[in-house]
Order: C-alpha cells, then structure tokens, then sequence
C-alpha cells in the first residue's frame, strides 16, 4: 500500500516579508497569507486528505484551519512540527545577525548539526518531526492514497524530507528555499528485504516498527499555486 504525505508550508507573516528570524516566536499571518491559505485549502481539498496535523504556532494552525474548513476535519496539534528555535536569532533581521555572527548563517545552512546560539541543529528539528510521521504510520495502517497533510514551517520540512529520505546528513541542506503555502509530496512504499538486518540505518532513523518496514520517496518539492496568489 502506497502512502501520501503532504507538508505544507504556512502563509506569508509580516516576519517573513521583512526578511525577520521568527522560529518560534508566535507570529500571525499577514494579510496577504490568510489569502494564500485559503487559496491553497482549495487547491488541495480535491486531494481528500484523511487527516490534518499541524504545528500549534498560529501562523500554520491558521493555515491549516483554512485546509479543515474545506474539508470538513479538525485539525491536531503537535508542538514537534514547529519550526527550528533559532535562540537568540530570534526576532532579529537577517542584517542583524549577519552584523553580530559573521557568515554565521552561512555555516547554519550548510552544517545539519550546527545550531545556532541557545538554539537548534536541523538534526534536532528532524528528529522530533520524525517522531510525528513515524507514529502516523503506526496508528493508521489503512493509510493509503488520499494524504494526511502536515502543516509546519519551511525549515522544519526541510529537515523532515531530508530525515524520511534517509540522506546522509551531510546532503540535508540540499533542501531549502520551501516558498509560503508551497508543499512537499513524499509517498511510502513497502521497504525491500528485512529492515531488521538493515547495515546501513541513517543518522535520524525511523523510530516504530512500522515505520521501519516502509521506504519514502519524493514526488514533488516546492509545489504551489500557479500563479500564485499574490501574482499581478
């Protein structure tokens, strides 16, 4: 049996427009991304996902409510899918981090296991998002084609991909760039040979039995709206 996974990214916040590091400060859709949130809730209610989970900071758990309210579920909460704590990045510019941690982002981007200070690694965030896939599959073996979407935050999905993919760590920062309310599609697939005896389990592995028996692949990165809701 085939299993759809969509995450999906949330809608643009005035953090966002201003080039501002939110992580997991609570910031608020703007204007423009309460519209791309309902603009995508269309787009993939026809999917008929079975079930939404979001991250309960505000910005994805509104987006995914405008997803819920096409088709008619509730949306969970899991505070695993938030997005990467930054620590003390946390609500600064871009410029302004630059200006006190030189090339610091740089290195944030390219190096999985380096945090920033007080703050996460990617392969802290892809562990606990992990966790929240890995216990779907568990619970739901009738999973099949229509998707559960997952609504969470651009740098946590791109650790989570990159985690389900079983890359090597040092190959998580080729995913990046995830635009608002654009998605991931990843399908499982029954997992060949006996993942017991497995000699190669990744860094971030797969933490149910489940989970173990089922091997992800990648449909689509970076999907959206075309064209897109703010487009002239």
């Amino acid at each position: 049996m085939t299993r759809r996974l969509i995450l999906l990214r949330h809608g643009q916040t005035h953090y966002n427009a201003s080039l501002r590091m939110q992580g997991q400060l609570d910031t608020e859709l703007s204007e423009l991304g309460v519209r791309q949130a309902h603009a995508v809730g269309r787009v993939l209610a026809p999917r008929r996902p079975w079930t939404i989970l979001s991250s309960d900071l505000q910005r994805a758990h509104e987006t995914a409510r405008a997803l819920a309210s096409e088709v008619g579920l509730e949306v969970r909460t899991d505070p695993r899918l938030r997005e990467t704590h930054l620590g003390t990045w946390q609500g600064m510019t871009h410029s302004e981090v630059d200006g006190q941690w030189p090339d610091a982002r740089l290195q944030w981007r390219s190096s999985p296991r380096w945090a920033p200070p007080q703050g996460e690694s990617r392969i802290d965030v892809a562990r606990r998002t992990r966790e929240v896939v890995d216990e779907l599959v568990e619970s739901a073996p009738d999973w099949g084609e229509h998707p559960a979407v997952m609504v969470a935050h651009g740098g946590a999905i791109a650790a989570l991909t990159a985690a389900l993919l079983e890359l090597p760590v040092e190959q998580y920062p080729v995913f990046n760039g995830l635009g608002n309310t654009c998605w991931v599609q990843l399908s499982a697939h029954p997992r060949p040979g006996d993942p017991a005896v497995s000699n190669a389990e990744p860094e971030v592995a797969p933490t149910t039995d489940a989970a173990r028996r089922v091997l992800w692949r990648l449909d689509q990165w970076n999907a959206g709206i075309t064209p897109p809701v703010d487009a002239p």
